[in-house]
């Protein structure tokens, strides 16, 4: 079969080379940094993650790592209420077939390294191999990495992250958006979280220009918090440590028991959220892109790792060819997951500003709509999402 080049061994990178893996194909990942590890906090996980982590044989494997989570509540941040909250057992399972879960970055990557490193016969993984370009006629595709080496393959798939290479060279579209929006997150130990305030919930407190969520991880042992500000950021910034301090004076009028969770945090660090447009093509010959490459979304829908699984599953299912049939299995995928993955990231950006950000009279509006909806209802505008078994439903 195939030899197929992966850029990028994160998440959707090492899920792509299973997938590929598994219709008989060679694979080397290409990783930049000097080991295979994955930076982060917590991570949601709906049930379209967990279909397409059972079809790479990773799903036991995250759910003995995971939390699965009873409810997704909503709030009102200044009010301290309950708006509405969406359960997620009984019929949201019986519904959709799987739980929706919760779980350390690293209990997701894990699994996934593991199994890649279980197969080192058919993916090669390669640290210290910084893709910069990478050159194609109609047979062949040569990764060139900052050594100067070219390496050759079939193909090569871009998961290299929101600030792609691979992408600058397919689609040369610049730099990302940046949202104006800065999260700050911070991991605590659920032994310092009163008793009063934990719950196995994934909660919301949405607020004026503000929200704020927080949810247990690796087992229950830790508390994740990611509090988010709509300040108006023009420049990004990654992983920047921040003073306590200035993390509880950007959220104003924060309720009482928000307010409580917010002030446990230690350890503060802070990243401005960017995202990029939605665009129709992400493949070039024997050159596509794959998760954040080819559509990075703000996290407020929670599926940015659930769509990069569903690629690497679908791409795998499509690229069960010949190496002369690559190119145009590529732009099959390409057709099968630009609408579904374009609307999940507009989606992503509508909740940021009309659901979590509003104020005043807008937010007693959000209030009154989404508190008038039934669990059956809240299950039904989800289902598009959560429910896709063939990863290509809008």
């Amino acid at each position: 079969m195939a030899h197929i080049l992966m850029a990028g061994g994160g998440i959707g990178g090492l899920a792509a080379a299973i997938s590929l893996a598994d219709q008989g194909h060679r694979i080397t990942v290409l990783e930049r940094r000097a080991e295979f590890t994955e930076l982060g906090a917590g991570i949601q996980l709906a049930p379209n993650a967990f279909r397409a982590l059972d079809r790479l044989g990773a799903g036991d494997g995250v759910r003995d790592r995971a939390v699965f989570i009873d409810e997704l509540r909503l709030m009102d941040g200044t009010a301290d209420e309950l708006v509405n909250a969406m359960p997620l057992t009984g019929a949201y399972r019986e519904r959709f077939g799987n739980p929706y879960a919760v779980v350390h970055r690293t209990d997701l990557y894990q699994p996934l390294l593991d199994a890649c490193r279980a197969r080192p016969d058919e993916v090669v993984l390669r640290t210290h191999s910084t893709v910069v370009s990478y050159e194609q006629d109609t047979a062949h595709v040569a990764a060139v990495l900052d050594t100067g080496e070219r390496v050759p393959a079939d193909a090569l798939i871009g998961a290299d992250g929101i600030r792609s290479v691979v992408r600058g060279q397919l689609l040369g579209d610049g730099e990302p958006r940046v949202s104006g929006h800065t999260i700050y997150r911070s991991v605590i130990p659920m032994e310092r979280v009163p008793r009063e305030l934990r719950s196995n919930a994934v909660t919301l407190w949405a607020g004026p220009r503000w929200h704020f969520v927080h949810y247990p991880i690796s087992g229950g042992r830790f508390l994740n918090l990611a509090a988010t500000r709509d300040d108006g950021a023009a420049v990004p910034v990654a992983g920047r440590p921040v003073p306590r301090e200035h993390v509880l004076g950007e959220f104003p009028g924060l309720g009482r028991t928000a307010g409580r969770l917010l002030e446990l945090g230690e350890d503060w660090k802070c990243w401005v959220l960017c995202d990029r447009d939605p665009v129709a093509r992400w493949v070039d010959g024997r050159v596509a892109l794959l998760g954040d490459a080819a559509h990075p979304m703000l996290q407020y829908a929670a599926q940015g790792a659930c769509m990069a699984l569903e690629d690497a599953v679908l791409l795998g299912d499509l690229l069960d060819c010949p190496p002369e049939r690559i190119p145009g299995r590529l732009a099959v995928y390409n057709a099968a997951r630009r609408e579904r993955t374009a609307k999940a990231q507009l989606i992503a950006r509508e909740m940021g500003s009309q659901v979590y950000h509003p104020a005043g009279v807008a937010a007693k509006e959000r209030n009154e709509r989404l508190s008038a909806l039934s669990a059956g209802e809240l299950h039904a505008l989800v289902d598009w999402l959560h429910g896709s078994r063939d990863f290509t439903r809008v």
